[in-house]
């Protein structure tokens, strides 16, 4: 079959579209034939890779994929040759403490497909049956494979973490990446309001407000942390979700009001910095972190997606064998919702 893959970590010149042996099912699991899968910044950052990822190489990517089963192994009872599927593409035990209390996405035994295995820019995947959601008729396979990671990481952040309440202020710090355009519409959904997007351009302030945003801040053209306290009159927000780290906390928590919440799930302009620690404990700020989300979150989440009330936001769909032009986009930045690979 054929498969992106990357045979050594470092830059993208290190991958290729290219033959790889077919999957080996084992008997709780299914072959499934990939109709879609989407793009995540992960993907860049383990091609790149850090110290402790140790791949079988060569490493096929992608953590977000939907598809039809072809194959089914002797143990899987529920689910046959050509159910169409989506594919929760976390990987617990189902037997350590934090599995047995439903916080799987904690679990001692944890991966992720596409970024500790194999994944699903390719042909053909093998994954758990436990894994898979059946998916409606009216459900695209771009749609499932675009929500998947980055709709029920921003749900398990913004709800499950974050406990967001109706009538409560949020500010999302970020306008186009994936996780941001999904925390925009899952925070107009649980009734936030009003919802303030920080964005580098009009025209991802614009898509952000055809998700839900309420006020727009473009950073270029104004200090945003002090447009917020202005618009809030000196208050502040209940909610910041900031994903950018080093470059934006400090604004993030001078933009909260007291007893308000820093959620964050990652931190793509640096994971080291400095904070004034009196902001902290004078304003009795939390600092709530987050990662992936559980089974029961992608249930629900996808439950969303299937039934309209959650609608990702798709930027383009490419054949998968032009794969790395959709992978250099993604680095350079200049995207809008998710990029989707496509047979």
């Amino acid at each position: 079959m054929k498969a992106l893959v990357f045979h050594q970590h470092g830059t993208l010149d290190q991958v290729t579209y290219t033959d790889v042996p077919e999957p080996t099912m084992k008997p709780d699991e299914v072959l499934v034939q990939i109709k879609a899968a989407a793009l995540n910044r992960l993907d860049l950052w383990v091609l790149e890779g850090w110290s402790g990822l140790n791949l079988k190489l060569p490493h096929i990517m992608g953590s977000d994929g939907a598809g039809v089963i072809t194959a089914v192994g002797s143990q899987v009872t529920h689910f046959a040759v050509g159910d169409r599927v989506a594919i929760n593409p976390t990987l617990s035990c189902g037997h350590c403490y934090y599995c047995q209390t439903g916080r799987d996405n904690l679990c001692d035994h944890f991966a992720l497909l596409g970024e500790h295995l194999d994944g699903f820019f390719a042909d053909y995947a093998a994954v758990p049956a436990r894994n898979l959601l059946k998916m409606p008729e009216q459900a695209t396979f771009a749609d499932a494979a675009a929500a998947s990671l980055v709709y029920v990481t921003a749900w398990h952040s913004l709800i499950e973490r974050g406990r967001l309440q109706a009538g409560e202020s949020v500010l999302i710090v970020g306008a186009g990446g994936g996780v941001n355009t999904a925390t925009i519409q899952i925070a107009k959904l649980a009734g936030a309001s009003p919802i303030y997007v920080v964005g580098s351009d009009d025209d991802k302030l614009e898509r952000a407000q055809e998700s839900g945003a309420d006020v727009l801040i473009n950073r270029h053209k104004e200090n945003w942390g002090k447009a917020v306290f202005k618009a809030t009159k000196r208050r502040g927000v209940d909610v910041v979700v900031d994903n950018v780290g080093a470059a934006t906390y400090f604004a993030s928590m001078r933009s909260l009001k007291k007893g308000g919440r820093l959620l964050t799930v990652g931190n793509t302009s640096g994971a080291q910095f400095e904070f004034d620690n009196r902001y902290l404990f004078s304003k009795q700020i939390s600092l709530i972190g987050s990662s992936m989300g559980t089974i029961a979150d992608y249930e629900r989440v996808m439950g969303l997606v299937f039934n309209g009330r959650l609608r990702p936001i798709i930027d383009s769909i490419t054949p998968i064998s032009d794969g790395l032009t959709a992978l250099q986009r993604l680095q350079q930045g200049d995207v809008i919702g998710k990029l989707i690979l496509s047979p």
